[in-house]
């Protein structure tokens, strides 16, 4: 791990045109070799996209893992690139400034599902104002440090485990630090409710409108993904939700959810088809991974 962290190190000063088609090479050898990850992605396309072609998905599929493999590499400038460089390959949206006093005048949770560009709207926003999110301690000790310094080398931020609870997240965003959440993974039946995701019912952790709820947090969108021509990054701010979540958490959770597969069929490559989105089914029905 330590000769993979001084390879990103030494990655970081190419320029990013470079950068990128070199994490697309490795993408696509990765799509060649990964067996296992290449069917959940294709699985997950059959079933959120049936009405695109087989070669279709299949395509799409590649260009994930292009997109994935690119994404990391490019965390090398993320990093350590100096801020006034970030600051030219990172194009805000929609006025080219970030909404700083709009999510620290009150409570604001930072709605951001897993595109795979997700670490640059977290920086975008590290540069501006600090924040806090829910941290996955790494398994490898340098790569937990490299990682942890890279997402703090700007304003502070406080980053919780899973193993912290809810308490100190409540306690972040009545002290209106904004609480940058990602929401949209597969963590079991535990506080989370069957909805639908691209007509697919899906475990989805309610998490996003009870917390709204009990600190009166404001809901504000935020997705970052690739400008083209490997120019950079779009982060994208969208308007706070209005009335949410209301008094119905799995409307609200429905909602959510449908905001996601929006912004999904926008950037289709970008999302993060890797993951078991449908591994816990509902009434015992049978996986849906499963090879056949």
């Amino acid at each position: 791990m330590k000769l993979t962290l001084g390879l990103m190190w030494l990655l970081h000063w190419l320029p990013l045109p470079l950068l990128g088609r070199f994490g697309d090479a490795i993408g696509t050898l990765l799509f060649a070799t990964l067996r296992s990850r290449r069917h959940i992605a294709l699985t997950n396309l059959r079933l959120c996209l049936p009405e695109l072609t087989e070669a279709e998905r299949v395509d799409i599929a590649h260009r994930h893992f292009q997109a994935y493999s690119r994404s990391v590499w490019e965390r090398a400038v993320l990093w350590w690139a100096p801020e006034a460089r970030l600051k030219r390959l990172i194009q805000i949206e929609p006025n080219g400034v970030i909404p700083v006093a709009e999510m620290t005048d009150k409570p604001t949770i930072l709605l951001c599902p897993h595109f795979v560009c997700l670490d640059v709207a977290g920086a975008s926003i590290a540069m501006e104002a600090s924040a806090s999110s829910m941290y996955v301690t790494q398994k490898n000790a340098a790569f937990d440090q490299v990682l942890r310094a890279g997402r703090a080398r700007f304003k502070p931020v406080k980053l919780f485990t899973r193993q912290d609870g809810i308490k100190p997240i409540l306690r972040a965003l009545r002290d209106k630090l904004p609480y940058f959440m990602l929401p949209d993974m597969d963590f079991g039946e535990k506080d989370a409710e069957f909805v639908p995701f691209f007509g697919v019912e899906a475990a989805t952790l309610t998490a996003t409108a009870r917390i709204a709820a009990t600190t009166g947090a404001q809901v504000m969108p935020v997705i970052a993904t690739f400008l083209p021509n490997y120019q950079g990054w779009r982060v994208k701010f969208y308007p706070v939700w209005d009335n949410y979540p209301g008094d119905d958490m799995v409307a609200a959770t429905r909602r959510m959810n449908q905001f996601i597969e929006e912004r999904v069929r926008e950037a289709p490559a970008e999302y993060f088809w890797t993951h078991k989105r449908f591994k816990t089914r509902p009434n015992g029905e049978p996986s849906l991974y499963s090879k056949k």
